[in-house]
């Protein structure tokens, strides 16, 4: 008879308490329970925003350090540490200037209806090359090299190398390989206008704080390959994870496009073309544009097919809490995970300078702010402005993938860290923990 007793006690207090909160209830007047409902959410409230300003993720600023990159020298040296360029750090002075300023901070188009201001965010220094490429890596050493191989094999052949190359240079012309027309139908078509127009490319390399031989496999490759000063190294003292190492990157780029590829080449390179005409596809009146890598279509193929059940599982789950838990456009991209993405230029002030998330889950943090970017002039035909619009668009690619092995993900560690992280991230949006505010 004691396990039946144990069971009635355990069963029977919960119902206890309920019958006597019941009872409480009854015998209190309306407007009492209503300001005891408004006080207990609005506790809640607080205590949630508290426990979110204390775990969500705050981005550590950079090291001096790692504000600067190696290559090789001509001679087969390696270079000494030197200055890396950096967009982010002047719009982020122009913009705290301008927040300071009594200013206006909108911008009037005579054929945009009153009542629809254009914000003005500054703009981001003109391209000095046509792509750059950013690559973290973290003890990449066995994994590098064909990635390389085949990254720069594409580049040389479609954007050729700048016939000069060195701090602050600007590249005038194409100097290896042929390149081939690729389109390039942006709106403004005033950065084609120029009399030297971006050419050529670079690749940065942001060593994660590996361990192993990653920036000498780099270095060797650099050598190899004649890349001086387009194989770019930044050595980041401490792991910031793969999306911090990616943010870093993205903040240096000098390119009118910037795509970032994972180290272990399982995108295939050659796609990039692919993410460019997409992204110009989808650009606005202000040159703002995303174009993301996308395996959807890899769906039941025998690629994902030959994936152990538990991966297909944990892929599907994260894919259903992702539909829920994000804003509608980012929830309608069928693969958000993809590690080979791309950015017009015009683009990066609207996501980069805002990112926290510096785990796995960045990738839905930048799609999310593409979102939810400011608005931007519609244009019509004739180059007049006809309205305005809100975010920038996404356009999702399929491209060629294939499975690869080393990876560093712990298949159900990372998954629900990714599922709390997602939680998080969205929970520090909605509550007004994070909103538009610079990192």
């Amino acid at each position: 008879m004691a396990p039946s007793s144990t069971i009635s006690d355990i069963v029977g207090a919960p119902l206890q308490l309920v019958w006597g909160l019941y009872d409480v209830a009854a015998e209190t007047s309306t407007p009492t329970l209503f300001l005891i409902a408004v006080s207990v959410a609005g506790l809640a409230f607080g205590l949630i925003y508290i426990v979110l300003h204390i775990v969500a993720p705050k981005p550590r600023l950079p090291y001096p350090s790692e504000k600067t990159y190696i290559t090789t020298n001509p001679d087969g040296t390696i270079s000494k540490p030197r200055p890396l360029p950096c967009w982010y750090d002047r719009w982020h002075a122009e913009s705290r200037l301008k927040e300071q300023s009594s200013s206006s901070t909108t911008v009037s188009y005579p054929t945009i209806p009153a009542g629809f201001p254009v914000p003005d965010f500054g703009t981001v220094e003109p391209a000095e090359v046509e792509i750059s490429v950013v690559i973290p890596a973290y003890n990449e050493a066995d994994r590098l090299i064909p990635t390389l191989e085949e990254m720069v094999a594409y580049l040389d052949e479609h954007f050729g190398r700048p016939a000069i190359s060195g701090p602050g240079s600007r590249p005038t012309s194409k100097g290896t390989g042929t390149p081939k027309p690729h389109r390039n139908v942006f709106k403004d078509a005033s950065a084609h206008k120029r009399q030297h127009p971006p050419s050529g490319y670079e690749i940065l390399l942001i060593n994660d704080g590996s361990t192993d031989r990653t920036v000498d496999v780099a270095l060797d490759f650099s050598r190899q390959h004649n890349l001086h000063d387009i194989l770019r190294i930044v050595t980041l003292e401490k792991n910031r994870g793969k999306g911090g190492g990616v943010t870093h990157g993205l903040r240096h780029v000098r390119g009118e496009y910037a795509v970032f590829a994972d180290a272990d080449g399982a995108s295939r390179f050659g796609d990039l073309g692919k993410l460019i005409e997409g992204c110009e596809d989808v650009v606005d009146g202000s040159n703002r544009g995303v174009a993301i890598g996308s395996r959807a279509h890899l769906v039941g193929s025998e690629a994902v097919v030959k994936r152990s059940a538990v991966r297909n599982f944990l892929m599907r789950s994260f894919h259903f809490v992702l539909m829920i838990l994000t804003p509608p456009a980012t929830s309608r991209i069928r693969d958000t995970q993809c590690g080979f993405k791309l950015f017009s230029r015009a683009a990066l002030p609207h996501i980069v300078p805002y990112m926290h998330t510096e785990g796995w889950i960045f990738d839905i943090e930048m799609l999310m702010l593409a979102e939810s970017a400011p608005a931007t002039p519609v244009l019509a035909s004739d180059g007049s402005v006809i309205g305005t619009s809100y975010g920038i668009k996404v356009a999702e690619v399929p491209i060629g993938w294939h499975e690869v092995g080393g990876s560093k993900m712990n298949l159900v560690k990372d998954s629900v860290k990714m599922a709390i992280g997602l939680a998080v991230l969205r929970a520090s949006w909605m509550l007004g923990v994070y909103r538009r505010r610079l990192a």
